[in-house]
């Protein structure tokens, strides 16, 4: 009979300890690059984790998970790879998360992006290439698209927003564990480009293609632009075709992870 995992090597009170700051401190941008860590919360994410390999560096529980099978799963793993598992209180958790009726866990994980000359692009069908994404939801939402449908890899072309903030995520709902994540300066993302082996799409509320009616070669580079301002000239011109999304009511664009979510089932079908 297997022996259920110790819970917690202490149990922390204060909003003072140093651990609890260090963990509150990864909403910030500055905290998160200068430890190379992230805050996920809620047990399914931890979950996900830790199905991917990905084990905690610090695991916090509140006691009213303390039961929960799941919860000893990344207790273990949590341990095995010397990590640190501490049981706080509600309103630690609360303070942690800002939020009232905030998740029973939340874990502290290392940040890993995947060298852009590592990518395979011949591994998948379909990749996306995002640049100057601006909202954390948005990049989580298309993160959490992709690894549904089955892509690649996620590029992030230029100054995005982080996609290991908390909004960012928690919109992915753990795909942030299964997607691998790359980034690259515009310069660095065309002479990358330059290589791609199918076909690279850009969409453009200005082409005449239709993106049901265009001709897309194996393994095909989505490059979605920023928010407001779409995709600009320099990115447009390195595609080997733009299409746009038909608009039939009164709006004349959608939500950058809308539009992504289209292109991609438009491109692996």
């Amino acid at each position: 009979m297997t022996e259920k995992p110790d819970l917690a090597g202490r149990i922390v009170t204060s909003l003072t300890n140093p651990t609890v700051k260090a963990v509150r401190a990864l909403h910030m941008r500055k905290a998160r690059e200068e430890t190379g860590q992230f805050l996920a919360e809620g047990l399914k994410i931890v979950t996900e984790a830790v199905e991917q390999g990905r084990a905690p560096e610090i695991l916090l529980y509140g006691r009213d998970a303390a039961d929960h099978p799941l919860l000893r799963k990344a207790v273990a793993a949590t341990l095995a790879a010397h990590g640190q598992v501490i049981e706080v209180t509600k309103d630690i958790l609360e303070k942690i998360a800002r939020r009232d009726n905030a998740q029973a866990v939340l874990a502290v994980f290392r940040q890993g992006f995947t060298p852009l000359e590592s990518l395979k692009p011949q591994s998948a069908r379909c990749w996306v290439a995002l640049q100057a994404v601006r909202d954390p939801g948005n990049l989580g939402t298309i993160v959490r698209t992709a690894d549904a449908a089955g892509c690649g890899g996620v590029i992030l072309v230029g100054d995005c927003c982080d996609p290991f903030s908390v909004e960012a995520v928690r919109a992915t709902m753990g795909s942030i564990f299964a997607v691998p994540l790359a980034k690259a300066s515009v310069a660095e993302f065309i002479a990358w480009r330059n290589a791609w082996p199918g076909s690279v799409v850009g969409t453009l509320l200005t082409a005449t293609v239709d993106h049901r009616s265009a001709d897309y070669v194996s393994p095909t580079l989505i490059l979605m632009g920023n928010e407001q301002a779409g995709l600009p000239p320099e990115l447009a011109a390195v595609c080997d075709v733009n299409v746009k999304i038909p608009m039939r009511g009164r709006a004349d664009s959608l939500n950058l992870s809308v539009a992504t979510g289209i292109m991609i089932y438009a491109v692996t079908g």
